[in-house]
């Protein structure tokens, strides 16, 4: 049987990249056109384009496979080691500091691995020190008394052996661990691990198997669970495994290319890492809303990026919009969209925030509202960049 050889076709975000009619099998690109268009621009060669045809990428890095032969790599813009960084903040990892000393690798193939590695390693640790359980109500019928019997049952068919007992079973196949065993599911079949990497995956998963039941789950249901002094280490757990859940898509497709797609989705977060990065840095006379819904009609609402109010008196002083994007100068459309913001909340002060500096930036009044453009950079540091972007907001006068 001849070996298939993938050919990876690399392009950087928001840069274009040109290709040949041949470069690109049309079955691969219908594939491309048809299911990720909101990941990637997609021009076929034409006579128009004189027989040529372009790739753009919309805001998203990762990997799609098209076929057994072709893929599409998206490599960031930002640098690996603030991609890292970028996720401790956006999915509150940030206290554990679990990437300390993990951060040597220059590609987006040896930050997924970094990542699933630290996942299964964990998982694997807490294997050892015994997964956590919990006692779960449960029916059954059976030869024995255990628990409360059901006299009712009993009463009405005293012909049958078995008897229906309900009890609580002390047990590990739990959602805290279901989700762990799911995820290194996806992981496993993600095809985007090294041989070493997915040994040990695969190792942490076996480790669950017999305990714990295959199930799916989502993104959604990872966050927001109830943590005590007996499961509290799977918070990191959970938090890694929303971020694979997030951007790891299942396929049901039949064939013998198994890799799933991997999208990260930079626009989204970027706007959870600004969010969360001022939650660590905000002074304490200031909180910070996100995502927060400002209803104008009915079935008519705003959502707002993020929204700081005055701790003390919660009267709304900065609206902030992020904005992934790297034009020349801030668009009216954007301009339009804050400012409609504000006027909902009586707030005097709005801000579209970019990740690399603009070529004109913006400082007026549009009425007694201040519509600023500034920066929170993803090129340097990202702290120091950060408490750049926080003095400019918070302590620039206006121009």
């Amino acid at each position: 049987m001849k070996q298939v050889t993938l050919k990876i076709i690399e392009i950087t975000e928001y840069q274009t990249k040109y290709f040949e009619p041949d470069d690109i099998p049309p079955e691969a690109g219908i594939k491309l056109y048809e299911k990720y268009t909101a990941q990637v621009d997609v021009e076929f060669p034409n006579y128009i384009t004189r027989h040529q045809g372009y790739l753009k990428a919309k805001g998203w890095v990762g990997y799609i496979p098209l076929s057994s032969e072709i893929a599409i790599k998206i490599n960031p813009k930002v640098s690996i080691v603030n991609l890292f960084a970028m996720l401790e903040y956006a999915y509150n990892l940030k206290s554990f500091r679990f990437l300390e000393g993990q951060m040597n690798c220059e590609s987006l193939e040896g930050f997924y691995n970094k990542l699933a590695y630290i996942l299964a390693q964990k998982v694997l640790e807490r294997c050892r020190k015994g997964l956590y359980r919990t006692y779960l109500p449960k029916t059954e019928n059976i030869s024995y008394v255990r628990g409360k019997l059901n006299l009712q049952q009993i009463i009405q068919k005293p012909w049958e052996v078995k008897l229906k007992c309900q009890y609580e079973e002390h047990t590990a196949d739990v959602a805290e661990n279901q989700i762990l065993a799911w995820t290194l599911h996806i992981i496993g079949y993600s095809g985007l691990c090294s041989d070493k990497v997915s040994a040990i995956v695969r190792k942490a998963y076996h480790a669950l198997q017999g305990l714990v039941t295959l199930q799916t789950y989502t993104a959604e249901d990872c966050i927001q669970r109830q943590y005590n002094r007996l499961n509290e280490d799977y918070q990191i757990l959970h938090a890694l495994c929303r971020f694979f859940l997030e951007n790891t898509t299942p396929s049901h497709e039949k064939g013998n290319n198994t890799t799933l797609p991997f999208l990260v989705n930079m626009e989204r977060l970027y706007e959870i890492f600004v969010a969360e990065w001022l939650k660590f840095h905000l002074p304490s006379n200031l909180t910070l809303k996100s995502q927060e819904r400002i209803n104008i009609g009915k079935n008519i609402y705003f959502k707002t990026d993020l929204i700081l109010y005055d701790t003390a008196t919660i009267t709304p002083k900065y609206i902030i919009d992020t904005k992934y994007k790297a034009p020349d100068s801030p668009s009216s459309e954007d301009i339009a969209q804050v400012v409609a913001y504000a006027v909902s909340k009586n707030c005097q002060e709005v801000t579209l925030v970019y990740p690399t500096a603009l070529t004109h930036t913006l400082n007026t009044f549009i009425g007694n509202i201040r519509v600023r453009s500034l920066t929170f950079a993803l090129n340097d540091h990202l702290d120091i960049a950060g408490q750049t972007f926080l003095n400019e907001l918070l302590y620039a006068t206006s121009k």
